[in-house]
């Protein structure tokens, strides 16, 4: 009789034990739901270090606000079994946030990026003006990284800063990215296309990475047309295969600009400046990129039209028109230029 009492008292404190397990997972899983948010800031930024230990997580968590207990966030993380999970990087964090919500964006590695699209045709001051403004770094610092050829050394021996050498592309960055990390990845970025392929394809032409480059960021500036690229390509390379100057006015304007001396208007007197990006006294190509090419342009050098143009000219709505001989162009200015004008 007395082992039948005992046998039953123990199984009265097993099933005691049980159901505190169970209303004890019960609060756990409550309490975890709950949302919480302990900062009075709009937003708050919480970073995880590489190889940082789930305690110092939750202590850091709990002392900026984020969380209620780091006791309730270790107890919610081994349950959800996510201890090893947690990832490096930084977060954001804006209004409440239940603990279970927190453990699921750190092991997701939801982090925190700033995203951008750099357009074709920018140049390197235009692409640090445009980064500075999403705060992605500040324009001076941009600059001066953009300002440094080494990070292209190997592709282009002769390169004294990064122009056209970043690529056009969109692209995430984390909150506060250095100039030197944001120049190295918009650089890679450029090395990553310039794939085999086209290698193979700028041999065949006998076109080194500056040259192909620099003829690229012309073609880029001529126009905004992607089906008209390979036409405009064609026209320079007629040009240049028979010796006459390129004579194009994004080059004088790269300069003019880079130089604080363009005000939207180019003139006659423009067109005279003795200068090596002033392809209407200069012969060849200037002495580098006047901006960053996108991949149609640079393919469309890399694969011209067969066409026999040696002139375009505007006609006024992002399109153009292009002549054999000068007879023809002369025509053509006349009737795309210089009538329209008159008729203002």
């Amino acid at each position: 009789m007395g082992c039948l009492r005992r046998l039953f008292i123990a199984l009265l404190l097993l099933l005691a034990v049980a159901a505190a397990a169970v209303y004890g997972l019960y609060r756990l899983r409550e309490v975890a739901a709950a949302p919480f948010q302990g900062y009075s800031a709009n937003e708050m930024f919480f970073t995880i270090e590489p190889g940082q230990s789930s305690t110092s997580i939750a202590r850091s968590l709990e002392e900026q606000g984020i969380i209620r207990d780091r006791r309730l966030f270790r107890a919610a993380l081994k349950y959800r079994r996510l201890e090893a999970r947690l990832q490096a990087g930084e977060y954001r964090f804006a209004g409440p946030a239940s603990t279970f919500d927190v453990i699921e964006r750190l092991a997701r590695g939801d982090v925190y990026f700033t995203t951008i699209t750099i357009p074709e045709g920018l140049t390197t001051f235009e692409i640090a003006a445009l980064m500075a403004n999403k705060a992605l770094g500040e324009e001076e610092e941009l600059r001066s990284a953009f300002g440094s050829a080494e990070l292209i050394a190997e592709l282009d021996p002769d390169a004294m800063d990064l122009e056209g050498y970043l690529c056009p592309d969109t692209y995430r960055f984390p909150r506060k990215p250095s100039a030197a990390d944001v120049a190295r990845a918009l650089v890679e970025r450029f090395k990553s296309s310039f794939d085999d392929t086209r290698r193979a394809r700028a041999a065949v032409r006998s076109l080194s990475v500056r040259q192909l480059v620099t003829l690229a960021s012309i073609v880029e500036k001529e126009t905004g047309q992607v089906a008209e690229r390979p036409l405009i390509a064609s026209v320079f390379a007629n040009r240049l295969a028979r010796g006459m100057l390129l004579q194009s006015d994004p080059t004088i304007i790269y300069e003019l600009k880079r130089d604080g001396l363009f005000d939207g208007n180019l003139r006659r007197v423009d067109l005279e400046r003795d200068s090596p990006y002033n392809t209407y006294r200069r012969a060849g190509l200037p002495p580098g990129p006047i901006a960053s090419p996108g991949q149609a342009a640079i393919d469309a050098v890399l694969e011209p039209a067969e066409s026999a143009y040696l002139y375009f000219v505007g006609r006024n709505d992002g399109t153009h028109h292009f002549s054999r001989t000068l007879t023809e162009h002369n025509a053509a200015v006349r009737q795309f230029q210089v009538r329209p004008r008159r008729s203002q």
